[in-house]
């Protein structure tokens, strides 16, 4: 009699007898014109329903494995059968998802206990109401007009910036816009990265097909000297608030890199301006993008930081020059926005509500992350660590005091259930002036939890 292990809690027994019956038939371990037991036998001998069975056996008919003879039962079908199987890999957990994480230092996550969901829903009833059938319409490729206008508004009271709303281009995520500049500047141009820096700009400059050279930062930001010696034609920097170093890029060495654009027929910067927002000390930083007119500048931003991650709302601001060759080249492309949630979030910016919900935020943030260094400054770790770059966005740098290489370190930490990340993770060139630093994202971060955290990662730098 056929025996099979089905799992009674899991629900669906049906299912689990059909798959296995089926990878039987694939496999040859049921043969061709073998005869199958009767429904009600299987199902006394498995503890099973007769439904079940007759369920599966329908399934294993509809497809080809089993059939039926009148009076006489039910028989294996002739089917190819599979080839061998490879040895299952083990399975490995992606980021984010192992099961022994207790705390999670590492990912960039933000605070969604503020989000403003009664307004939101509000401001979405109203646009559907309001744009009705222009909810359907094509839209132009930079998105629609009320947006861009409400940006460049935004943009004008917040930053002081004068864009004009044709210069901005809607899209969802930063990453598919960094692919469009690639397709807009060309695969042929050799771009610069900060060193460290965000690796993921890499990753996509180099699936785009484009060439990229890592240049090393010091205390003011990307080193013009290093981009000197270089057939760099575009440079990728975040001038107000460096991921992860937390650098910001003083006015000095903002006019050495325009200068350095100018200075040359087809260079261009971009200005990655991603939670500029979030600066507690001091008025914002000044953009790249407001300093000059030198129409050498790209800025790019998004609303995943200061809103939620599931908002895929990011845009880029062109020179005037550089619109008018996307128009030309890149025009035939739609816009990958919705405009229903465009209509929403231009109503969200208009009515102010966007302006208080970044007001909160930098408060709670604040909050936070002045409670986070106070609880670290009363852990077994205080003696052991320096914290430092903490006045602006939503991470901060803690030295430690360890002899232990970086890689051991994390591993003991998330053996202990604390998943961390180490500046020397960022870099493209080992520098030993980047180990023992961890980098703490700390917008996420559930506060009950982490004194338990940092007495765990005190325990991983014991030697």
């Amino acid at each position: 009699m056929l025996t099979y292990l089905l799992d009674t809690n899991n629900g669906r027994l049906y299912e689990q007898l059909y798959e296995q019956m089926k990878q039987d038939i694939l496999q040859g371990v049921l043969k061709a014109g073998e005869r199958l037991p009767s429904k009600r036998k299987l199902a006394e001998h498995l503890g099973v329903s007769v439904v079940t069975v007759e369920t599966a056996y329908s399934q294993l008919m509809a497809e080809g494995y089993v059939e039926s003879a009148e009076k006489r039962g039910y028989f294996v079908s002739q089917v190819e059968q599979a080839l061998p199987r490879p040895a299952p890999k083990p399975f490995i957990s992606t980021e984010g998802q192992e099961p022994n994480i207790f705390m999670d230092l590492k990912s960039n996550l933000i605070s969604t206990e503020q989000f403003p969901f009664s307004v939101w829903a509000k401001i979405m009833r109203r646009a559907l109401l309001e744009q009705d059938k222009r909810l359907l319409q094509p839209m132009k490729y930079n998105g629609i007009p009320e947006l861009r206008q409400a940006i460049a508004g935004y943009l004008y009271q917040a930053r002081g910036m004068r864009v004009h709303p044709e210069q901005i281009l809607i899209g969802a995520g930063t990453e598919y816009l960094y692919g469009l500049l690639v397709q807009l500047l060309g695969r042929d141009r050799i771009y610069a990265v900060e060193d460290p820096g965000y690796q993921t700009i890499a990753r996509i400059y180099e699936v785009n097909g484009a060439k990229y050279v890592p240049i090393p930062i010091d205390r003011q930001g990307l080193s013009v000297r290093a981009l000197d010696k270089t057939a760099v034609d575009v440079v990728h920097i975040s001038p107000s608030h460096h991921y992860p170093t937390g650098i910001v890029m003083p006015v000095s060495r903002r006019q050495e890199l325009l200068r350095w654009a100018m200075c040359g027929p087809n260079r261009y910067i971009i200005e990655d301006d991603y939670d500029s927002e979030f600066r507690f000390v001091g008025r914002p930083i000044p953009t790249l993008y407001g300093d000059g007119e030198s129409g050498r500048v790209i800025y790019i931003n998004t609303f995943s930081k200061t809103l939620a991650p599931s908002i895929r709302i990011s845009y880029l601001i062109l020179p005037p020059q550089l619109m008018e060759l996307y128009r030309a080249r890149l025009g035939f492309y739609s816009c990958t926005v919705p405009s229903f949630e465009q209509y929403a979030l231009a109503q969200f910016i208009d009515s102010g509500s966007f302006e208080r919900h970044i007001a909160r935020m930098k408060k709670l943030y604040r909050i936070r992350r002045n409670e986070i260094i106070a609880a670290i400054q009363s852990s077994p770790l205080s003696k052991r660590c320096t914290i430092f770059e903490q006045d602006a966005g939503l991470h901060f740098l803690a030295r430690l005091d360890t002899g232990l290489p970086d890689m051991v370190l994390k591993s003991r930490a998330q053996s202990l259930g604390v998943r961390m990340a180490c500046l020397s993770d960022y870099v493209y060139e080992k520098n030993p002036a980047y180990d023992h630093i961890l980098v703490v994202n700390y917008a996420g971060i559930e506060m009950e939890k982490f004194p338990t955290a940092l007495e765990r990662l005190a325990g991983a730098l014991d030697e």
